[in-house]
């Protein structure tokens, strides 16, 4: 038997069948699953210092357990001195275990070192079941030395489900451990 992550044995055993009375489905195949989830970070001042895009890419990377690539710029913009080809920044997608890793980092370490916490917005969702959210401080991952960290930046996490709706989607995140805030 090989190596499976908490979350996903989670999922197979309990939030399935919880979701299946919640919402009604018919097969297992209509519950609403986590696909992946991206990891984004843009450094504004890339255009200025070099080494800050090679530092968010040894970040990321350290961030997600997997290596991040590079995002570069799409056009020229002379009034931001931006070159086409620049290095604006860096991305992961995780998928399977890792993504389920990654999950169980941010919701049990990573999320409660966070300042003031009061829980994530349930606003952000875009309509058809995928749920976006920002980082202000990335320095609340352990994997992170703070000594060597030159400058705080934030990073967008969005997490792609094969949900229909928000509230299919608001579900399973909770279900997965996500700590939304709660509406009175």
């Amino acid at each position: 038997m090989s190596y499976q992550p908490r979350l996903q044995t989670k999922y197979r055993e309990e939030i399935i069948g919880k979701l299946m009375e919640q919402f009604n489905y018919k097969s297992i195949m209509q519950v609403p699953r986590l696909v992946k989830i991206s990891i984004n970070q843009g450094v504004g001042g890339a255009t200025a210092d070099k080494k800050l895009a090679e530092t968010a890419l040894v970040e990321t990377t350290l961030i997600a357990g997997q290596k991040a690539v590079p995002t570069k710029s799409r056009k020229s913009i002379s009034n931001f001195k931006l070159r086409d080809g620049m290095n604006i920044g860096a991305r992961v997608t995780l998928r399977n275990e890792r993504m389920y890793e990654f999950l169980d980092r941010l919701v049990s370490v990573a999320l409660p070192r966070v300042r003031d916490f009061r829980g994530i917005n349930d606003k952000s969702f875009d309509g058809r079941g995928n749920y976006s959210m920002g980082i202000k401080e990335h320095i609340i991952f352990p994997e992170i030395d703070l000594d060597k960290v030159s400058r705080i930046t934030g990073l967008d996490v969005t997490f792609v489900t094969t949900a229909k709706t928000d509230a299919e989607a608001l579900a399973l995140l909770k279900a997965l451990g996500l700590p939304f805030k709660n509406q009175k």
